[in-house]
């Protein structure tokens, strides 16, 4: 799609008659209302995204989201830039954390590089390559027109393979050194906050090293200027190309009408960004977890988000997002099998 297709994207409508009859039957199940929290609301929430009212969870597939990022040159993490491509091989090669995931929920599960400094060659990695890495953010715009479409089209593609795979479940993750910076930058714009309110330690940076990380943000916020009306500028100057992917993915899982779960603090910046393009894309969300970054909380506060857990994770990858399925899936369960009152022949709370 070109940039004015991605600017008018409608998210599908949720069906409210399948909802009614979801939320109807959570009322006759053996149990008192509302016992079971956030797992009703879970079965709901999905009986409304799948049109049915009785929603299933086992189809999961996982897009992770790799690339390099310019600002990386101003030492902003902990590890040097070639561990990106270095992480992307383990993936690639099962030894992840996201890939042991993935192989626990018999996943649908594939590694896409939007472009490393040192280039990855490997069977089960998507090449879709569109620079060696984005621009430093700190000194000029981080990627050009073109690519930032190039990445929103890589983000609708991830989604439409996953469409035709059955998913019910989608996960954007990511990879890239430097990118905390980056999506901590991001929101600062987007949320017309400061440097000092949106950073966090990211990869394990502190002290004097996330003073200056604090100061790099501070810069690329006062060069370029941007602000929440202008959503696509924005991404255009200060995200990487894995976010801007993952932005490309929810856009499309809101139009395609599949079920987000949304993973951690970088994760989140794409999902607030995809929210600022199309609202309604946030009604695809499921939120996976609260992350351990510094900031997370107050975007999913910003988001009216509730996550199903707080393990205090930091890893990204999708971990989070990952760990929570099996949350998503137990509500789901309980919803289809719990006996009602009248099949168990139990009775009702008197009136």
């Amino acid at each position: 799609m070109n940039l004015q297709e991605w600017a008018q994207l409608k998210a599908k409508p949720l069906n409210v008659e399948t909802e009614q009859a979801a939320l109807s039957h959570q009322g006759n199940l053996t149990k008192p209302p509302g016992s079971l929290g956030v797992l009703e609301k879970i079965a709901v929430q999905l009986a409304a995204m799948q049109a049915q009212s009785l929603p299933s969870a086992d189809r999961v597939s996982i897009s992770i989201f790799a690339a390099d990022h310019g600002v990386a040159a101003q030492n902003v993490s902990a590890f040097p830039q070639e561990v990106t491509s270095q992480m992307i091989l383990n993936f690639a090669e099962g030894g992840a954390a996201i890939a042991v995931l993935a192989k626990q929920l018999k996943a649908q599960f594939e590694v896409i590089n939007l472009g490393t400094v040192v280039p990855v060659e490997h069977r089960n990695v998507l090449d879709r390559v569109i620079a060696s890495q984005s621009a430093d953010i700190s000194k000029r715009r981080a990627m050009s027109d073109a690519q930032l479409v190039n990445a929103l089209n890589v983000g609708e593609e991830a989604v439409l393979r996953a469409k035709r795979a059955g998913a019910q479940l989608f996960i954007a993750g990511e990879m890239g050194i430097g990118n905390t910076t980056v999506a901590a930058t991001v929101l600062a714009a987007a949320m017309d906050l400061t440097a000092q309110e949106v950073v966090g330690a990211g990869t394990g940076v502190s002290g004097d090293a996330l003073e200056h990380k604090t100061a790099v943000i501070d810069q690329a916020l006062k060069l370029h200027q941007c602000t929440a009306d202008k959503p696509f500028e924005l991404l255009r100057s200060l995200a990487g190309f894995e976010i801007v992917a993952m932005v490309g993915a929810y856009l499309t899982a809101a139009r395609e009408g599949i079920t987000v779960v949304v993973d951690g603090f970088i994760s989140t910046a794409a999902a607030y960004m995809a929210s600022m393009i199309c609202p309604q894309t946030k009604e695809w969300m499921i939120f996976g977890h609260q992350s351990a970054e510094k900031f997370h909380h107050k975007v999913l506060v910003a988001m009216s988000a509730e996550p199903l857990l707080a393990l205090d994770m930091r890893l990204g990858e999708g971990s989070g997002a990952a760990t929570a399925v099996s949350v998503i899936q137990t509500a789901c369960l309980l919803h289809k099998q719990m006996a009602t009152f009248s099949s168990a022949g139990v009775s009702e709370k008197s009136d």
